[in-house]
């Protein structure tokens, strides 16, 4: 703001130059010369007429008339007094039109200039930092409809001044998207993006606006944009969770389910997301096959024996056999070793082979190992346990506490 009052009484400046200036500069220079010129030409011309009628013989006293138009020019010039007095009157005027002059600029200004605004939207810009990280806290506190009003209005100045920085317009994106605003979303993740290609939390949040945007060729963009991430770095949570969302809402219920399943290996069980993501899982396999409610599903709960030392590194496999206890499974599935009870649902998405489903299994019985080195075909020294015989829909409990 002070740059802004310093540009004001440099433009009220000028304004009071061009008030003074008129006022000041003495016209009576002007108005003697005007006059001079006129009476030389009178004077001149009248000088003319009367050789004219001295030589016509019309006047007998040329000399006279001469002087007295002589005379009568010194009697037309007024006395300088009265010129200077006029000036000394004009100058008198200076200081009023100066003071009316800046009370009316600035009462106009005041009146309807919006300087409320103007003060409102530097305040703003001042706390962009502030509500930008807030903005950015998953886990802090949402912003009210006024602040995130406010954060717009900030960003968008600083981005008139700063057309470059990436960041800036990522933030623009998100909250595009809060207000549900797409195209706005889009356009600015799009900068961004275009800024730093390789910032792989601009290409998270571009995905994201171009999924949204209901246009079916952005989001195809949007899931190669997702599964380049995910050839960098498999373990990205969001991107996986983005790919999930996009697979599912396009109606690709088995990638989704892949997504979703590839989640619950990297966060395990004991995480409060775990749970959700089977409920999501059971939601898309349902989609993929009607009939393959709850009752064509197997939730499994595996525990740990208190007899039982849990290695530093390993995996638990989880396999589902006839209920004859033939040693090739029917179902299986490979869990990050992690805490205990291990909770899990299994169904025809964990079949071996495309032949033999769990679905068409009347009874069956829940193996799980902890296997310590990766390699099924090795067992010495893992622990494992064993189900009664059970049937579909019903949860089965198996108890680790028997080793090779």
């Amino acid at each position: 703001m002070t740059l802004f009052w310093i540009s004001t009484l440099a433009l009220i400046f000028v304004g009071v130059v061009f008030i003074v200036l008129p006022l000041w500069k003495a016209r009576e220079q002007d108005d003697e010369a005007r006059r001079d010129e006129l009476n030389k030409a009178f004077y001149k011309d009248r000088l003319a007429e009367l050789k004219e009628e001295d030589a016509e013989g019309l006047v007998n006293n040329q000399d006279e008339l001469i002087t007295e138009l002589k005379q009568s020019l010194l009697d037309d010039i007024p006395a300088k007094e009265k010129a200077q007095q006029d000036n000394l009157n004009a100058r008198l005027f200076i200081l009023p039109s100066v003071i009316i002059f800046i009370v009316i600029t600035y009462g106009l200004y005041f009146k309807f200039g919006n300087i409320d605004k103007i003060e409102k939207w530097q305040e703003v810009s001042a706390r962009l930092p502030e509500l930008s990280k807030q903005l950015m806290n998953p886990e802090g506190v949402s912003l009210s409809d006024s602040e995130m009003t406010n954060l717009t209005l900030a960003l968008r100045t600083k981005l008139h001044n700063e057309p470059k920085d990436a960041m800036g317009w990522f933030l623009l994106g998100r909250i595009g998207m809060s207000n549900r605003d797409i195209d706005t979303s889009v356009g600015a993740m799009k900068k961004a993006y275009a800024l730093e290609p390789t910032n792989v939390e601009i290409k998270l949040g571009y995905a994201q606006a171009l999924m949204l945007s209901g246009d079916d060729a952005k989001a195809e963009q949007a899931k190669k944009m997702l599964k380049q991430v995910l050839r960098s770095d498999s373990t990205n949570l969001r991107a996986l969770s983005l790919l999930a969302f996009s697979s599912f809402e396009r109606q690709d219920y088995k990638g989704a389910v892949s997504a979703w399943k590839a989640m619950q290996m990297l966060i395990g069980p004991d995480d409060s997301r775990y749970e959700m993501l089977t409920r999501s899982i059971e939601r898309a396999q349902s989609k993929i096959n009607p009939e393959a409610s709850l009752d064509k599903q197997v939730p499994i709960t595996i525990n740990l024996g208190s007899n039982v030392t849990l290695p530093s590194q390993g995996v638990v496999i989880v396999s589902i056999h006839p209920a004859d206890g033939s040693a090739m499974p029917v179902a299986a599935a490979r869990i990050p070793l992690s805490r205990f009870p291990l909770k899990i649902m299994m169904s025809d998405d964990n079949n071996m082979i495309e032949q033999r489903k769990l679905s068409d299994m009347p009874n069956f019985i829940v193996r799980a190992r902890i296997d310590q080195d990766g390699n099924v075909s090795t067992k010495e020294g893992d622990w494992y346990g064993e189900s009664t015989v059970s049937t579909l829909g019903k949860n089965v409990s198996v108890e680790i506490d028997k080793q090779y």
